[in-house]
């Protein structure tokens, strides 16, 4: 609980911070799983449209803390060489 005014504002701003980085996280699981459904379609230009908006938005995800800079960069090479080897 917190008691002083310094530790109730830091409730507050990590309540508030709590509810945008989960709006954001879900925003980019919904493009990831865009690039995931095209993948699994087999349909090629697609999933390479789908990937190309994806990009972005993983790496705001990085510039606003919501993911760790090598994550975002793991994810997105996993998923471009997958989209590269479908046929």
């Amino acid at each position: 609980m917190a008691n002083t005014p310094q530790s109730k504002k830091r409730a507050r701003q990590n309540e508030s911070r709590f509810t945008v980085n989960k709006a954001r996280r879900s925003r980019i699981r919904t493009y990831l799983r865009k690039v995931e459904e095209a993948i699994a379609s087999g349909n090629k230009d697609a999933a390479i449209a789908a990937l190309r908006d994806a990009q972005p938005e993983l790496m705001r995800g990085v510039t606003k803390g919501v993911l760790h800079k090598n994550t975002a960069a793991r994810k997105m090479s996993r998923l471009s060489s997958r989209v590269k080897a479908l046929s």
